[in-house]
């Protein structure tokens, strides 16, 4: 599900790995990630944070069997399952090290969640994205801070609301990665990148990341509550369970005319 190590320059790499469910995450992933992310927070020899994944997909976003049973979760334990996955973004844009996103394929929903909360992002030509929540009666709620961070207020507007996939070449435009390569240069472009990264003061590297963190403020505590709040209520609505009936049984929702 999750593999990690850390070499000995102090880069560490976690990476996800259920190629089988498009690395889909769910809430046991989602505490491996946490308790992962924290552990390698308070490692004095750790200098970088890589996120990459196996298979054709870097993340599908939420795992179809914990939406099922997400849908018949009481509005507390819908919240409590939301703070989770708000605990893990915020432990992420939060990792006092540079953090280093490597896309080699479709990324969806909190996928791009990951994406977003992570300083630096590759993509290959292969990954795409999209934010497709509101296809199934849902928004994202828990990202949506870091997202817009990353492509800001105008073009969320148009991805949060449409739900359209866009391509790599999009993803760099918007901001959402700052590099782009072919499939093949992957491993070599992202390896470049973190040499770069080496060469510099690891205590400059974590004063910029406070530095970039204080000056744009992405989340506070209110607005992490009604962030986490919205999903918990929309997930538990008519038209939530709606979208992901309709998504399970390969039928357009109840709202399409």
């Amino acid at each position: 599900m999750l593999t990690h190590h850390c070499d000995n320059r102090g880069v560490v790499t976690l990476c996800l790995n259920r190629p089988e469910l498009h690395n889909a995450f769910d809430d046991n992933l989602i505490a491996q990630l946490n308790t992962i992310i924290r552990h390698y927070a308070i490692q004095t020899d750790v200098r970088l944070l890589v996120l990459k994944a196996t298979g054709k997909s870097f993340s599908a976003g939420a795992d179809l069997n914990w939406m099922k049973r997400v849908a018949t979760y009481s509005p507390e334990e819908n919240k409590h399952d939301a703070e989770q996955l708000a605990e893990l973004m915020s432990s992420l844009y939060h990792f006092p090290c540079p953090t280093l996103a490597i896309v080699q394929g479709a990324a969806l929903g909190g996928g791009v969640g990951l994406v977003s909360c992570c300083d630096l992002a590759i993509a290959s030509d292969k990954a795409s994205f999209a934010l497709s929540e509101v296809k199934l009666g849902l928004v994202p709620a828990v990202i949506s801070p870091y997202v817009m961070a990353a492509i800001g207020h105008r073009q969320a507007q148009r991805y949060f609301l449409t739900g359209e996939r866009f391509n790599t070449e999009t993803a760099y435009r918007l901001g959402l990665v700052q590099y782009m390569c072919t499939s093949d240069a992957l491993d070599a472009e992202s390896e470049q990148i973190i040499q770069h990264l080496l060469l510099n003061s690891p205590q400059a590297l974590s004063a910029c990341k406070r530095l970039i963190q204080r000056v744009h403020p992405t989340l506070d505590a209110d607005l992490r509550d009604y962030t986490t709040t919205l999903i918990a209520d929309l997930r538990a609505s008519t038209e939530g369970k709606e979208g992901l009936s309709a998504f399970l049984a390969k039928r357009p929702a109840g709202w399409i005319k």
